[in-house]
């Protein structure tokens, strides 16, 4: 989220649901390269998953030189990175406590 404490409640919440897998799943952000969309923000971190499982490049996570200790997952720091994800997890959280969670999964037919 680009904000202290809800990226430790995040990286909390995601070593909760995957265990030791956490370590070895790329995360990124999209707001830290276009800020709050407010509204639209869950239609284009979907855009950016989609596309992720399309082309095999995962986008980073900018501007993240000094990360909490807290926050000790792998961000996709300041480089985008080639990988061949199957699957790609979007979270949207809003003010107001609006939360959406979409998963996608690449078509092999």
């Amino acid at each position: 989220t680009s904000t202290p404490l809800n990226d430790v409640i995040e990286t909390r919440a995601i070593r909760e649901l995957f265990g030791q897998s956490a370590y070895g799943i790329p995360i990124s952000s999209t707001k830290s390269m276009i800020g709050h969309l407010m509204g639209a923000a869950g239609a284009v971190e979907a855009i950016a998953c989609i596309k992720s499982l399309q082309t095999g490049v995962i986008h980073p996570t900018i501007n993240l030189e000094t990360p909490d200790p807290d926050c000790d997952l792998d961000y996709v720091p300041n480089q985008a990175r080639e990988a061949r994800p199957r699957t790609a997890l979007s979270n949207s959280f809003g003010f107001g406590g609006h939360n959406g969670t979409l998963i996608f999964s690449a078509w092999e037919g």
